[in-house]
């Protein structure tokens, strides 16, 4: 039994004084040093939180954002000045164009064959002028035969007036020397009249049937001009999935847009209450979507002249008893300080800070 027992108090593990002193020591350690952490997390928590207002109330009112802002680039729509059927496209989406460049040309043969018919029409307006010169320069001789021709019919009256008064001549010979002269004052009148007319016809500058005709000389001349379509300005070649060989060309429908990606700007549209201080010069920042992590510094270009809601194809009328008030937003252009870091793509979405001056 004793060696029992005694085997019993070898497995177990008997504590000392010396052992209940050490675990009374960590204990009391132990809590003074949780404490210090719950203190120092209950005075941390409210410093951050009254950090985070002193930085919004100082830092951030002195300026205003709005994330409802898109990258603007000038856009042209290129369209067909003449009709016809396109037989020839030289660009594509993505292309670079210069000012000047060909973009598709249209079946030129039809305007070619206007312009022939314009001249020909020139040609005889000129051919009618140069008639109508040389009557009137026959006029004239007219003019002097007729008066020649009532010269001597008067001699001739004259002298039969002389002859009746002594009664060498009958009453017949001197009526029929009346009719005479009567005749040739008729005769010279309608030569006049008829030179009156012939230099009427001419005008005195040009002539209007040569000046008409030269106008569809030069109305055809244009138009075949204008059979080859080219970009109004450098930039970049977008919507040309119309460009067609075969594709009929009509005027004024828009067939392929160039992006004038040289010219970019961002167009953001604040609140009424924001821009209120908000004035030409003062900087921005912007912030784009496409490219996380970079702002681009830039400043206010100008200031809407009207909301977004006046600018509407159809205003809001407001003249009713269920008038309700919304927040208007005030378009703001937003220029960037030089050239952008990155390209820019038009629409791309961004936000916009402006610092405002106090």
């Amino acid at each position: 039994m004793n060696e029992i027992r005694s085997e019993k108090m070898k497995g177990s593990q008997v504590e000392t004084p010396e052992d209940v002193s050490q675990v009374a020591n960590d204990v009391v350690v132990e809590k003074p040093r949780r404490s210090y952490v719950r203190i120092a997390m209950m005075l941390i928590v409210p410093l951050l939180v009254v950090g985070a207002i002193l930085y919004y109330f100082f830092a951030g009112a002195g300026s205003v954002s709005t994330d409802n802002a898109a990258v603007k680039q000038d856009i042209v729509s290129v369209s067909a000045q003449v009709n016809g059927p396109i037989i020839d496209v030289r660009v594509k989406n993505g292309d670079r164009v210069k000012r000047g460049d060909l973009l598709f040309r249209i079946d030129p043969e039809p305007y070619r064959v206007a312009l022939e018919q314009a001249q020909a029409q020139l040609a005889a307006a000129k051919l009618s002028t140069t008639q109508l010169r040389t009557q009137a320069a026959g006029t004239g001789a007219d003019i002097t035969g007729a008066a020649a021709n009532l010269k001597i019919q008067q001699n001739a009256f004259a002298r039969q007036a002389a002859l009746l008064k002594q009664g060498f001549t009958t009453r017949a010979d001197y009526e029929d020397a009346m009719n005479e002269v009567r005749t040739a004052e008729t005769q010279l009148a309608d030569a006049r009249a008829r030179a009156n007319n012939a230099h009427a016809a001419i005008a005195p500058g040009e002539q209007p049937s040569i000046a008409q005709a030269q106008a569809a000389i030069d109305k055809a001349r244009l138009d075949l001009w204008r059979t080859e379509v080219r970009a109004p300005m450098d930039g970049q070649v977008a919507n040309a999935d119309r460009l067609q060989v075969g594709q009929m060309a009509v005027t004024g429908l828009g067939m392929v847009s160039v992006v004038h990606d040289n010219n970019t700007w961002v167009e953001a549209n604040f609140k009424e209450k924001d821009v209120g201080t908000m004035v030409p010069g003062q900087k921005a920042k912007i912030e784009i979507d496409a490219y996380p992590g970079i702002d681009f510094p830039a400043h206010v270009q100008s200031v809407g002249a009207g909301t977004g809601s006046e600018f509407a194809i159809l205003p809001a009328q407001n003249a009713n008893g269920n008038w309700v008030k919304v927040t208007q937003r005030v378009p703001v252009r937003i220029a960037f300080d030089g050239d952008p870091k990155k390209p820019m793509i038009a629409g791309l979405s961004s936000t916009v800070t402006v610092y405002l001056d106090k």
